[in-house]
């Protein structure tokens, strides 16, 4: 088990005196005066454990922390402030801290303290070691097109060169994008998603590029861009088709440059990240149309990936679908299921316009509610030609609601729990309990 600990402080005596004590009790340590530096050496050399102050002159510790529980979530984090005020405690709790420390600090405390972290991490760990197996094998399918596809990421993870990955809505682009950067050189350092339909222009920027404090309203502090977390990891920008010609003409200049600036800012920062992008757009008619750039396009598609819909790997659906009943049984802490002959021939004969993303949402309900272990057509909520089924068909919209709403459940109303089978993270799930009025 390694013991690999960053301290961020911006009090030099500080950092020096819990450098020495911590490696005298046999700690791995790196230092750090501030947020940018901390992430720079988190991008280079990820610790165990963060140590951190919570204030500090650039970037907070609580900020710092919130970024972390974003893009690189293995890392533990404790807080330490000479500050013992309770909103201050919620709010490092509630952003995933692992413990709140107040100074001065009690050295033999801390040692334990960090000890226990690390004990309590390795066991996560081991419990974790099956699930990140079945993760990395979560591209499914043996269809000749998919095999062509495991090709393609074998050749884009070997290099560090921008990919785009084009398909229909639900095909599993994202998967794909884990998939090159899990098998490539830099799968430790961060993989850092946006969907770009999600915000507009402005925001996207400050949100992969960063802000200066002052730089548009709201902006009360500055804020590091996700290009900052990602080091030589990967940004994988989704529906990139949807965005403005403006934030594609300085996506352009990342990529032609590896520089960009942060939103209010005249100074210019480097990146190593490598861009992945994905869409369901027609490029090329965007293009002639002048709605995306020519020159972004040709820079974005150095490898080019194109995903077939499920329709046309049919010979797929028997084996995706026993994969995803067993996922979803371990997801819902479920007995496993099997899938009667007749329900696999309902699966077989429909056309899955939401792609894998809708056989995968179809089966987890019937998981839900399926009874006896075994899933028949009844259970299936989707119609196919000649087969009306005897269940109302929902949208995807309503089977997340019911699924989010059955995990709370289960997790017992624990939120940290729900998001953990959920596999989002904690502001995403609050996002969804705010979405489906599930408070």
């Amino acid at each position: 088990m390694t013991k690999k600990v960053l301290v961020v402080d911006d009090d030099a005596t500080i950092r020096v005196a819990l450098r020495d004590a911590l490696t005298s009790a046999g700690f791995d340590v790196d230092l750090a005066e501030s947020a940018s530096q901390a992430l720079a050496v988190i991008a280079h050399a990820p610790p165990d454990i963060m140590v951190s102050d919570i204030r500090m002159p650039d970037v907070s510790g609580l900020e710092l922390l919130r970024l972390l529980r974003e893009r690189a979530p293995d890392i533990a984090v404790v807080l330490m402030t000479a500050f013992d005020d309770m909103p201050t405690v919620v709010e490092a709790m509630k952003h995933g801290a692992v413990e709140f420390l107040v100074k001065p600090l009690d050295l033999d405390d801390l040692q334990k303290t960090l000890e226990r972290v690390l004990e309590d991490r390795e066991s996560r760990r081991r419990m974790q070691e099956s699930a990140a197996g079945r993760a990395e094998n979560a591209i499914v399918g043996r269809d000749p097109q998919m095999i062509d596809i495991y090709k393609l990421v074998g050749q884009a993870a070997s290099t560090h060169a921008t990919v785009l990955i084009r398909g229909e809505s639900g095909t599993g682009k994202e998967l794909v994008a884990r998939a090159i950067h899990a098998h490539s050189t830099w799968a430790a350092e961060p993989f850092v998603p946006v969907n770009c339909a999600a915000l507009p222009s402005t925001l996207l920027e400050s949100e992969l590029f960063g802000h200066v404090r002052g730089s548009f309203t709201g902006a009360i502090g500055n804020r590091l861009g996700r290009f900052a977390i990602a080091g030589r990891g990967t940004i994988f920008l989704d529906e990139i088709g949807d965005t403005s010609l403006e934030f594609q003409t300085k996506l352009l200049r990342v990529l032609q440059d590896r520089t960009y600036q942060p939103v209010g800012s005249e100074e210019t920062e480097h990146t190593d990240a490598r861009v992945i992008a994905a869409t369901h757009q027609p490029l090329e008619d965007m293009v002639t149309e002048r709605r995306f750039r020519e020159d972004l396009y040709y820079r974005l598609r150095v490898v080019e990936i194109t995903i077939p819909p499920l329709r046309d790997r049919r010979g797929d659906i028997a084996l995706l679908a026993e994969h995803m009943l067993r996922r979803a049984s371990a997801t819902l802490e479920r007995p496993p299921v099997v899938l009667a002959p007749e329900a696999l021939a309902r699966l077989l004969e429909h056309r899955w316009p939401g792609n894998v993303r809708e056989l995968e949402n179809c089966l987890m309900r019937a998981v839900v509610v399926a009874s006896g272990g075994v899933v028949r057509p009844e259970h299936l909520s989707m119609s196919s030609p000649g087969h009306p089924s005897g269940t109302p068909v929902l949208s995807l919209a309503a089977l997340e609601r019911v699924h989010v709403e059955r995990v709370l459940e289960l997790a017992g109303g624990h939120k940290g729990r729900a998001a953990d089978l959920l596999g989002v993270s904690r502001p995403r799930l609050n996002r969804l309990i705010e979405k489906y009025g599930l408070q």
